[in-house]
């Protein structure tokens, strides 16, 4: 799941790099959480670096169609397919397709358990992996002129942030909903 500065014409740009970096790094190094290093998500982390360091936005996507294969598609290990989708969502030029993967991350999260989060490493628990799930989903809605459906993605994205601490990340997330919620001509809370 990967890091961004603001929104602009295609999603938060980098929306979650550094929380890539950061999942990449601690299963690098065995710091952390993890038990084993879990090779898929340091396979997605390498993706994620392509795209939002290196700017190879096309070598990540070939990657983690290679990684999706990989794991079985969506019959995968659900933290794989949640990370995975969410990530193949980025690199996506249609916004169509990254509608298709951003709802493809979520539907993955629900099957998802917090030991199984811990378990690789993940400094998040199920609970905080779906404020930027539903910002992301809301942000395609918006763009696609769905505002009734961007405007529930984004209520459900508040919904949950408290599940977010104020570190870095949860304040990326939140700048991201204050953003959406502008686009939306909605008060932000």
């Amino acid at each position: 799941m990967p890091a961004a500065d603001a929104l602009t014409g295609r999603r938060l740009q980098g929306r979650h790099a550094r929380q890539a970096s950061r999942l990449t790094a601690i299963a690098r190094e065995g710091k952390g959480l993890l038990m084993t290093p879990d090779s898929t998500m340091i396979r997605i982390g390498q993706g994620v670096e392509l795209h939002h360091q290196h700017g190879r936005r096309e070598a990540a996507r070939d990657l983690f169609a290679q990684i999706w294969d990989d794991i079985g598609g969506e019959q995968g290990d659900p933290l794989h397919v949640c990370v995975l989708a969410h990530s193949m969502a980025d690199v996506q030029d249609d916004v169509y397709q990254e509608l298709m993967w951003d709802l493809r991350a979520l539907a993955a999260v629900d099957l998802v358990t917090d030991e199984r989060v811990a378990q690789a490493g993940v400094p998040l628990s199920v609970a905080g992996l779906y404020p930027s799930l539903h910002l992301n989903l809301s942000e395609c809605y918006r763009k696609l002129g769905d505002l009734d459906r961007a405007r529930e993605h984004l209520r459900q994205a508040r919904a949950g942030i408290g599940a977010l601490g104020d570190d870095e990340y949860g304040q990326l997330i939140r700048g991201g909903l204050e953003r959406v919620a502008e686009q939306l001509g909605e008060a932000t809370a």
